[in-house]
């Protein structure tokens, strides 16, 4: 006799009769069938009773975050008169792919029922830590009040984004955090004119070993790796990352300085670190541009950290970018330069994320004065000084004049002031992504030019042709157009007798060998009228003879402020540069 084929029902059916398991949704089906004699199930039901009736489902009992986008759809699909914004899971019954089946409520007053869940519906928070740290180590140059406080929030929160304004000292709050963690291995990812800086800045508070990375020269023995974005790619194939250098060198914590850099998903090094980090325990991302201005820019920052509230890309462009699609053709384009609901972006963020501006801080000083290191490959340079120097030794006579000396090194500073431009833009661009106004001073017309050719229309200057008439024009319009967002002055035209406090950061291209001209000029935006902390950056190329004369302009300009006036002697000030480059053959 043939044996009769049970259907799926009747197979559920009888799987719901010897049913003794935990899953409160077959249970609740099961008494289903007791309470109605002609009880059957659903086809989908059905099959989850047949593939799920021997899974144990996993105990949960704590309250989860949801994530508003769905939190909506999930009263709108239940009728729901509030947007619930936490979940009891009373328990994990199933886990798919995608989705979990729980069993649990939205509110405190009800009974627990079975919800289906997108996975990215429910927030995951990262453990925190809570560790303590001895400062008196680091007395030889203590962290200022407002320091600490990134400190303790890059120690304790594995994925971070400290985005301190510009001048807050994110470095060297990040460099004593890296110390305090303990780890052994650290990757810095900078611009590459900011890779001399951390390396100095590191030396200030360490002694561990530190590599610079160039061209395809790579250290996987040192403690500290300072790498730019530029040449990520030579040391991480995409195609085979198990077997590149970043893979292998055991790095624990990655720190990446202008993160801002790395927010196009398309762009090369974006998919390196996206792709590279995700091993990683530690990785914190430093960053002065401000979330607020385009919430877009920070998506992909607040994917690398983890962040819950990135976790799904469609409900947070629709959340926080206003996001919206439409037709161009055949093709569907969403809009995502809007923003929207940023208080509770920031709320959501907080845990993760930390931004103070400069008005917001107390303990700094009213006008900060930064040295911005950076390394030069110049062999235009390099025989400029051997010409020099040779000529210094042939014509002992004539090398005795102090004058003749500075006129001959006058094509030298001209070749370093040239070589810096490209450092100088890319320092002034960070600045005007925070949506705030720039000055910039440079001894030479060909420098100036070159500046302002590349800021155009939103760059003003001002040198020693200007009528008094182009002057206030220039001045006038920096300080009331939004639009003009860079002044390029020349030292000794600009540098005096006008006010320019619609900036509060002043880069100074090259330098002067009078201590009094730099003061002045840093002090047009430094003025009465001034409601900011001013920040005043020098490049600096320190394997030149450009950083044996900063360390006495320094000193210079220090004695200049506890004198109170410019009574130091300008031709002794000369004749110690002068010597000071003699000494350095």
């Amino acid at each position: 006799m043939q044996e009769t084929k049970l259907t799926i029902e009747q197979k559920a059916l009888e799987l719901l009769e010897t049913y003794d398991g935990s899953n409160d949704y077959i249970i609740k089906l099961k008494n289903q069938k007791k309470v109605k004699k002609n009880f059957v199930p659903t086809r989908s039901q059905s099959e989850y009773i047949i593939h799920y009736h021997n899974i144990q489902p996993k105990v949960g009992k704590k309250w989860v975050d949801l994530d508003p986008y769905f939190a909506k759809k999930i009263a709108d699909d239940y009728l729901f008169t509030e947007v619930p914004n936490k979940m009891w899971v009373e328990k994990l019954l199933v886990e798919k792919e995608t989705s979990y089946h729980l069993w649990g409520r939205f509110s405190s007053g009800k009974t627990s029922s079975d919800f289906w869940l997108p996975k990215m519906a429910i927030i995951k928070t990262q453990p925190q830590t809570k560790k303590e740290i001895d400062y008196s180590k680091y007395s030889n140059r203590p962290p200022l009040e407002h320091q600490k406080l990134a400190i303790e929030k890059l120690v304790n929160t594995n994925k971070f984004i400290l985005a301190d304004d510009m001048g807050l000292g994110k470095t060297t709050s990040t460099i004593i955090a890296a110390l305090e963690t303990g780890v052994k291995k650290i990757l810095i990812i900078c611009p590459a004119s900011l890779k001399i800086n951390w390396q100095r800045e590191i030396a200030n508070y360490s002694d561990r070993s530190v590599f610079i990375a160039e061209g395809k020269k790579f250290s996987q023995d040192s403690d500290f790796v300072i790498i730019n974005y530029d040449i990520l790619k030579n040391f991480y194939d995409l195609q085979n990352p198990e077997k590149s250098e970043l893979s292998n060198a055991g790095f624990e914590l990655i720190i990446v300085d202008e993160a801002h850099y790395v927010q196009n998903k398309q762009a090369t090094r974006t998919k390196i670190i996206n792709h590279f980090s995700k091993k990683i325990k530690f990785l914190w991302l430093l960053t002065g541009t401000p979330m607020t201005s385009r919430p877009i820019n920070y998506f992909n920052l607040l994917n690398l950290i983890e962040s819950p509230v990135a976790q799904n890309w469609l409900a947070y462009v629709v959340r926080y970018c206003q996001g919206y699609q439409f037709k161009i053709g055949t093709r569907k384009i969403w809009n995502v330069n809007g923003a929207a609901n940023l208080e509770e972006l920031r709320d959501r963020t907080s845990r993760q994320f930390l931004r103070r501006l400069k008005t917001e801080v107390l303990d700094l000083p009213e006008k900060i004065v930064t040295p911005v290191y950076l390394r030069l490959k110049s062999k235009e340079y390099e025989d400029l000084m051997g010409e020099y120097y040779d000529w210094y030794n042939r014509k002992s006579e004539e090398s005795s004049s102090l004058t003749v000396q500075f006129s001959k090194l006058m094509k030298i500073r001209q070749v370093i002031a040239m070589e810096k431009v490209e450092s100088t833009i890319e320092l002034a661009q960070n600045i005007l992504d925070q949506e705030k106004k720039v000055i910039i001073f440079t001894n030479f017309t060909e420098t100036l030019e070159k500046i302002k050719k590349h800021f155009g229309k939103q760059a003003v200057s001002l040198d020693g042709s200007s009528t008094k008439i182009q002057r206030q024009n220039a001045v006038d319009k920096f300080q009331e157009n939004d639009k003009i967002k860079v002044f390029v002055g020349n030292l000794k035209a600009a540098g005096v007798g006008i006010t320019l406090t619609a900036a509060e950061t002043v880069i100074m291209n090259d330098l002067s060998f009078v201590p009094g001209d730099l003061l002045q000029a840093e002090d047009r935006a430094y003025r009465y009228g001034q409601k900011n902390n001013v920040l005043v950056y020098y490049p600096i190329f320190e394997n030149t003879i450009e950083g044996a004369i900063y360390d006495i302009l320094s000193n210079k300009k220090k004695n200049i402020d506890v004198v109170m006036g410019d009574n130091i002697d300008k031709g002794d000030i000369v004749s110690e540069i002068l010597n000071s480059i003699n000494r350095l053959r």
